[in-house]
């Protein structure tokens, strides 16, 4: 069932106004510090890649965020361990900033990265890591669909916040999830956070959709895709803005096999 009112066509990631898109706002509402809930889901994403690199250390990665928009922990979160990192985002807005940070991050980063740098893999890169940041991201404005047209590229991923937040449509859901997915390698390692049961949310006064899914239905739509999966539910119903219920971060692997 698409969330939204009886007899209403569903909102297409098409039909919103990605290019009104106001960075600074998002940033000023959400990254000026970190919450609680950011903290949660920092740690459970360091763990997952820092754990899988320490059993393969030799194997530098090429990253993939998609969706990356005003958000740069998922990125720094990739850092140690990648020759090359990709921040894709749709909106024009988001591009120019990100472009802007790949050259010098702002400070509100830093308490970010503290948290990284809490484990050792991290803390080893403490003092190069924007120049690393600067040389190694490269940013693309592309729409995530088009990933599925670049299969197996990526080997290490991330997309926070995006799938679920891009229409009203379950189907754009799952094919979001699945273009991520099928972007990524045999075996890579990723991450990826939801908001729970979201019913949309604004951004400098525009109004933007969102999917309303559940803990079940994100691994349900990622398991097939997946050799090894796990989900955490974290944070309170409307901690950082009204109309959720919770944060589910899913970590794992994509699958082996050839599908």
């Amino acid at each position: 069932m698409e969330s939204r009112s009886p007899g209403s066509l569903p909102q297409l990631n098409a039909d919103a106004p990605w290019d009104r898109f106001d960075t600074r706002a998002y940033i000023e509402q959400h990254y000026m510090r970190v919450s609680d809930v950011d903290a949660e889901i920092i740690s459970v994403v360091r763990d997952h890649f820092a754990d899988h690199f320490s059993r393969n250390p030799d194997r530098p990665a090429r990253g993939i965020d998609v969706g990356a928009g005003a958000n740069l922990y998922p990125a720094l979160a990739m850092l140690p361990w990648c020759e090359q990192i990709t921040l894709l985002d749709r909106s024009w807005n988001n591009y120019c900033y990100l472009e802007e940070q790949r050259h010098a991050y702002d400070h509100e980063w830093d308490q970010f990265w503290a948290i990284l740098s809490r484990h050792q893999a991290y803390a080893a890169v403490r003092g190069e890591r924007k120049e690393r940041f600067r040389d190694i991201v490269r940013v693309e404005q592309n729409d995530l669909f088009n990933l599925i047209d670049r299969q197996r590229h990526w080997s290490m991923g991330t997309m926070f916040f995006v799938a679920e937040s891009l229409s009203t449509s379950h189907e754009q859901f799952q094919h979001g999830v699945e273009c991520f997915l099928r972007a990524l390698a045999p075996g890579a390692p990723f991450a990826a956070a939801f908001m729970e049961h979201s019913q949309g949310y604004e951004v400098g006064g525009q109004r933007f959709p969102a999917c309303d899914v559940s803990e079940s239905q994100v691994y349900d739509c990622m398991a097939g895709l997946a050799g090894k999966l796990e989900t955490h539910h974290l944070g309170r119903p409307d901690e950082v803005r009204a109309g959720y219920t919770g944060m589910i971060v899913a970590c794992g692997f994509r699958d082996l096999g050839i599908s």
